[in-house]
């Protein structure tokens, strides 16, 4: 078992053993090809979003030719988007997460603290952002539940 401290190391520091380095290191590996895997995966939905948007756009125009086809034009500008805001949204925590791997593979190769501070602080945002992105989903799907509750309470009250 490795030991933490030693008697050159004042006792209220970390130190980071080999261990602990090389698991730092395959993290910071697995985190690299997650974000990047992921920056992929936002590219495909960039091009899904320009072909939906068409795709959604056409299809509106003509079931609403009626209309004068407007109103499809504005369902795939409104898909597109949508789209988009999605992949823009999955960005950010891509982008700490590639920074932490980076950082950290840079910290643990030239032993360097200020990098390794970097990485940490990369690392936080990205949970940090993921952390606010799922209360705000859970806020919405709360709502959404809260009005389709009083929604088919009204209807079922409005049927009697």
């Amino acid at each position: 078992m490795n030991e933490l401290l030693d008697d050159s190391v004042p006792s209220d520091s970390l130190v980071l053993t080999q261990d602990v380095k090389s698991y730092l290191l395959e993290t910071a590996k697995w985190s690299k090809l997650l974000s990047i895997v992921g920056f992929v995966m936002i590219a495909f939905v960039v091009i899904a979003a320009v072909f939906a948007g068409l795709f959604m756009g056409t299809m509106m125009s003509s079931m609403t030719e009626d209309l004068g086809g407007a109103g499809g034009a504005l369902g795939g500008v409104g898909v597109t988007i949508m789209y988009l805001l999605i992949a823009l949204l999955y960005y950010f925590p891509l982008m700490y997460l590639y920074k932490f791997s980076s950082k950290m593979k840079t910290a643990i190769t030239d032993n360097n603290q200020e990098q390794l501070s970097e990485s940490f602080k990369n690392l936080k945002s990205c949970y940090k952002f993921i952390g606010i992105l799922t209360l705000i989903t859970v806020i919405l799907y709360g709502l959404i539940f809260v009005f389709a509750l009083i929604g088919g309470a009204g209807a079922f009250l409005l049927s009697n």
